[in-house]
């Protein structure tokens, strides 16, 4: 608690030093290296201000992008990184779960459906192994919160997180960044850009990343066993140009993953506490199974973008095709359990299992089997700065995949799971005057998903108990078609300052959900769930472009919210609806320009969830080794009605501060901070005394120097430099198992820039 104070107490001043400069503000220079950039987003397919936009959006780009995951992070480092945002796994660098505005989806299944949608250079990433694609030369990331069913469809209930890749010019432009650090990290990236030919741009951009294992396995005696990865990516984009009218932007990017997926923790929670106890030691282990964890995934796609001006209106068309194929391994009890007759150092007569109790052993590996999807956008819209503008389009969805789960009791089995969807689409803008605009949109989608079961071992043997009556359930189907709306208006009250309402109304397509097939269960199936979201919110460019201020306010409410019950006795997954989900908040995003030299930005969000269903029943841990606090039933039930969203935090607190020391005209001396802070957590449906977690923070720290005429960037860096021990994520059917957080790392950066 001391270090977080300390932290914390850095923060306040900076924040203080913020507040005694905003009235000097007021009388500052004019210059333009004074004042704060504009920011231009695409939340509604259109290139806009962010400050024009009647939505609540945080953007994250250049030195804060760059310094958040500099240690080799992958995009679980977005996590409370931006108001309102949070992320956590338990499949290690692949299948993020996020959530936003406190609500998202605890499904650890390949198939399992999420209401915050992931876009990448425009293109959707439905699957959970396709969000996870690595972060490198990007230009910008926009988190647009709220409902998007008008523009972006299904399965956008909680938000959007749109990634943008830097794009080909004619202008020739490359960079090469190269980095070390703790763990035996090394990450080198670059890219490379400029005109091939006349009407023929390209960008090639590379990654390959690299940390060695430094997790000891303590049962097997062998050291430096997992908790590292080796990640290496390429985007290929050509932009093609042939009339002034005709632009084509072709995009091919792949990537090959070799590492370690999460690292399970047995007994590090205490029954009846959730402060790490003595079993947990972040260098080491005790594994007696899982083969130290490992993973590995592969995925290619690529996509084809078209806009042709016709004048009146621009026709686009984005068509894109991914594939992903992979595995993961754990041993999920975290632990070790002595075989018959072995006596060593941790397997002796009177101690048979550990790190504390472990009732059985467990160990499941899940593969993804040939992931396809297929994309097709079709768009018109309007040109122009006429008082009425409008887009409308058709949008179609296809994807099909395989699932194989492969479990110390019951053997493998295969889950193929099959989701087409289609949709149309149109939304308008009306100027009324110069000062109120107001949009609406409309969308129908119609989405089906079907599953169906294989089972058979390497021999051809069905290896599922109650394999034939499983058969006789699948292939199954469900459908379900939706409209959704969105409503928006925005005044400007002066030059610098407007507000804006927004109601929108959004919905996620039902589920179905597999996994229990490899326990002898059955699919479950969840209902579509539905939102209505009310938001009001300001949005402010204060002391001459010096200060950004931008809030929002916002209510919704959830008809038959999506829960996934995850773990209980079993480890089973079962999809259930609530009856009613209802959630209130606000979030703040600023940034000052308190001089050229000094940058602060800070953010808050607060969320107050709650599940609203009396009769909801969900399984709590198994084994006893918990302690729920809600009301039981008399088979060990718990009532949720009234709990949080699981995974939701109250609230998250960032900023960052950045302050320049020129030297001489040819370079600067900086020095960038960043700190977030996660407030309470409850991690399950349900909850307990030990899963719930409050004041987790992270720091990190970054000092460099750049030469401005070589363009040359040097820079030392630290992640989470503190060595906070936090608590993410937790497995309940078996013991009080946890995944924490990365430990403290620091290194070194080099990065040149060519033009």
């Amino acid at each position: 608690m001391k270090k977080a104070a300390l932290a914390l107490s850095i923060q306040a001043a900076l924040l203080a030093s913020l507040s005694l400069n905003v009235n000097a503000q007021e009388n500052a220079q004019e210059q333009d290296d004074a004042k704060l950039e504009k920011i231009t987003v695409t939340a509604l397919k259109r290139t806009q201000s962010i400050q024009d936009v009647p939505v609540s959006i945080a953007t994250m780009s250049g030195e804060r992008f760059e310094n958040t995951f500099s240690s080799g992070d992958d995009i679980l480092s977005l996590a409370a990184r931006v108001p309102g945002l949070y992320a956590e796994s338990s499949n290690g660098r692949v299948a993020p779960r996020f959530y936003m505005r406190g609500l998202g989806n605890s499904d650890f299944d390949l198939a399992a459906s999420q209401p915050v949608s992931i876009i990448m250079d425009d293109v959707v990433m439905e699957n959970v192994v396709l969000k996870s694609f690595p972060l490198f030369d990007i230009d910008q990331v926009e988190v647009i919160r709220g409902p998007q069913g008008s523009l972006f469809g299904r399965n956008t209930t909680a938000g959007i997180i749109k990634f943008t890749s830097r794009k080909p010019t004619s202008d020739f432009d490359a960079y090469v960044k190269a980095g070390a650090g703790s763990f035996g990290l090394v990450n080198l990236e670059g890219a490379v850009g400029g005109a091939l030919a006349n009407d023929l741009n390209a960008r090639l951009s590379v990654l390959n990343q690299s940390k060695d294992d430094w997790i000891d396995n303590g049962f097997t005696g062998e050291n430096d066993a997992l908790g590292g990865h080796d990640e290496k990516a390429m985007r290929l984009q050509l932009a093609y140009n042939p009339t002034e009218d005709l632009d084509i932007l072709f995009n091919f990017h792949k990537r090959s993953l070799e590492g370690t997926s999460s690292v399970m923790r047995a007994n590090i929670l205490t029954t009846g506490s959730n402060e790490l106890n003595e079993n947990y030691d972040r260098d080491t282990v005790w594994y007696d199974d899982g083969d130290n964890n490992p993973q590995e995934y592969d995925q290619d796609g690529l996509s084809l973008n078209i806009n042709y001006d016709l004048g009146a209106f621009t026709l686009t068309s984005i068509t894109a095709l991914e594939n992903a194929d992979g595995r993961s391994k754990g041993d999920i009890d975290g632990g070790y359990i002595c075989q018959d007759g072995v006596i060593n150092e941790y397997c002796t007569i009177e101690n048979r299992n550990g790190p504390g109790f472990i009732p059985f052993g467990a160990v499941t590996e899940d593969r993804l089997n040939d992931l396809k999807q297929f994309t097709q956008e079709l768009r018109i819209s309007s040109n122009g700065n006429d008082q009425l503008t409008w887009q409308t389009g058709l949008f179609y969805f296809d994807s099909s995949f395989g699932v194989e789960s492969i479990d110390g009791f019951f053997g493998a089995t295969e889950v193929f799971h099959d989701n087409s969807t289609w949709a149309i689409f149109g939304q308008s803008t009306y100027a009324v005057n110069d000062d109120l605009t107001i949009i609406g949109g409309l969308r129908y989608t119609y989405d089906e998903k079907s599953i169906s079961v294989g089972k058979q071992n390497e021999d051809g043997f069905a290896v599922v108990i109650g394999a034939a009556s499983i058969q006789e359930y699948t292939p199954f189907s469900v459908d379900d078609g939706q409209w959704s709306w969105e409503a928006m208006a925005n005044y400007t009250i002066d030059n610098n300052m407007s507000v804006y309402a927004r109601l929108s109304n959004g919905f996620r397509a039902q589920s179905i959900q597999g996994r229990d097939v490899a326990f002898e269960g059955y699919p479950s199936v969840a209902d579509a769930e539905t939102i209505m979201s009310y938001e009001a919110g300001f949005k402010t460019d204060l002391f001459d472009n010096t200060l950004r201020l931008n809030g929002a306010v916002f209510h919704y409410v959830i008809d038959d919210i999506q829960l996934t019950a995850v773990g209980g006795n079993g480890n089973n997954i079962g999809l259930t609806n609530a009856g009613k989900g209802v959630g209130t908040g606000f979030e703040i995003d600023s940034e000052i320009r308190v001089n050229e030299n000094l940058t602060l930005t800070a953010g808050f969000s607060y969320n107050d969830t709650e599940l609203q269903d009396e009769n909801l029943l969900i399984a709590t841990c198994g084994s006893g080794a918990c302690t729920p606090t809600d009301r039981l039933n008399e088979d060990g039930f718990a009532y949720v009605d009234g709990n949080p969203f699981p995974n939701a935090p109250k609230t998250i607190f960032t900023a960052t501060a950045r302050y320049a020391m020129p030297i001489a005209d040819e370079g600067e001396l900086f020095i960038y901070t960043d700190y977030s802070h996660q407030g309470d957590t409850n991690l399950f449906i349900y909850e307990t005394k030990e899963y719930k977690t409050d004041g987790q923070f992270e720091l990190g720290l970054r000092i460099g120097y750049v030469h401005y005429d070589l363009d040359l960037e040097v820079a030392v860096f630290g992640r989470n430099i503190t060595d906070e021990d936090n608590l993410k994520a937790g497995i309940d059917f078996n013991n009080n198992t946890g995944i924490v957080n990365e430990p403290m790392s620091w290194g070194i950066e080099v990065k040149k820039n060519f033009f």
